[in-house]
């Protein structure tokens, strides 16, 4: 591995940690730190975080078209870890709420790692790399999640954010070696030619490709907020840890698939993987949804194995007809509709747990992927067949 993409990976790796750390535990730390036990409240923090990356990300990719990208994530990452003190710091609820949103505000900016890396490989190593980056992603919020259940097990919960600055300050040493150590990447010289005026994909495109997108993450984040509480009730089993290590689960079978997939030393065929995928992802939430400890488990892996394939699957599709010098852009935008899925289910979990507990989120997690499986093969499946698109001509070279 090159050391560019080394060092690129590691950051997206300390920075997707800091990200997981309270990500299965935020009604746990509301309850303890501030004493509010509201599942709406919980919902609505979720979603604010997610409208705020979801605003600030497009910001940062166009700033990013004018300062060099680590140089801008030197700045970004030293704000977002002041912030990450402050919120450590904070007295009330509103003021934590303001100061997390803010500093959620510079933190969203190492997003732009993701196409900064994807413009140091060529198309062909593009399904490889994306299946790495998930990997990555999966592992750190197996370590994120361990992580934060340790720090709320055995300190004080605002601790959490401490242990968050001590990624910014990894991100920004890399990011200070890599400038000043006159490491800066490179594109590889035919791409860099053939693509320095290339366009951003048109907006039909973005809109087909996003919808799914939506549809999909709605599904995925549907069920995260309050699946630690839920395994705790199931379980009968009250550790933090242990809740942290059944949520991080699916991460480790996306470790065990990447494994077997480099193994084979070829990129599968998106079009023969996608659909059971997602149909492997709906089957894994139903299963989860269950009342019995061994059940939830299995449900687990087989929800990894599909979420993996289907997560680097849509990447592809997304970098297949994109352009390396239209990357940053078209990621930013088919970012929002992502977020503005993450945002939504935020939004019904909170009413669904409320209402109903927490086991209706699995139910409704799994029909919202067989939706998404619907609209795949009406909005994007039929770009296959037409030989006139880029979306075509990627496959086929």
């Amino acid at each position: 591995m090159k050391p560019m993409k080394f060092w690129l990976i590691a950051m997206t790796l300390a920075a997707v940690v800091s990200d997981a750390m309270l990500l299965p535990f935020y009604p746990q730390f509301f309850e303890r730190v501030f004493d509010i036990r509201d599942p709406h409240h919980v919902g609505a923090y979720i979603a604010a975080c997610c409208a705020v990356v979801m605003l600030a990300f497009p910001f940062w990719a166009r700033v990013a078209r004018r300062v060099e990208t680590l140089r801008l994530l030197i700045y970004t990452q030293l704000a977002a870890g002041l912030f990450s003190v402050l919120c450590w710091a904070a007295p009330t609820v509103a003021a934590f709420w303001a100061l997390s949103l803010t500093m959620l505000v510079f933190k969203g900016s190492y997003l732009l790692v993701y196409p900064l890396l994807m413009e140091q490989e060529t198309p062909d190593a593009h399904g490889r790399t994306i299946g790495l980056l998930s990997v990555v992603v999966h592992f750190g919020a197996i370590f994120g999640a361990l992580l934060g259940g340790t720090v709320l097990q055995y300190f004080e919960p605002r601790q959490v954010y401490l242990v968050m600055v001590l990624g910014d300050l990894f991100q920004i040493l890399v990011c200070l070696v890599l400038v000043y150590g006159k490491r800066q990447p490179d594109l590889p010289p035919a791409t860099a030619s053939a693509d320095a005026d290339a366009a951003p994909l048109a907006g039909s495109m973005i809109l087909r490709l996003g919808a799914v997108m939506f549809l999909f993450y709605f599904a995925v984040y549907l069920a995260r907020p309050f699946f630690a509480r839920y395994w705790e009730q199931v379980s009968g089993l009250g550790s933090e840890v242990l809740a942290g290590a059944v949520f991080a689960l699916p991460g480790a079978v996306a470790v065990l698939v990447l494994w077997l997939d480099f193994r084979r030393q070829q990129d599968r065929d998106v079009k023969a993987v996608l659909l059971p995928a997602l149909l492997l992802c709906a089957c894994g939430l139903l299963l989860q949804g269950a009342d019995a400890v061994a059940v939830v488990l299995a449900g687990r892996m087989l929800y990894g194995w599909g979420l993996f394939r289907v997560t680097v699957g849509l990447d592809q599709l997304l970098y297949a007809f994109s352009r390396p010098a239209s990357y940053a852009t078209d990621f930013s935008k088919i970012s929002v509709f992502q977020n503005l899925g993450v945002l939504c289910a935020s939004f019904a979990t909170g009413a669904l747990v409320a209402m109903s507990g927490p086991r209706p989120t699995f139910m409704v997690a799994a029909a919202a992927i067989v939706g998404t499986l619907l609209l795949y093969q009406w909005l994007v499946r039929p770009l296959f067949s037409m030989p006139s698109s880029s979306f075509s001509r990627a496959f086929q070279e």
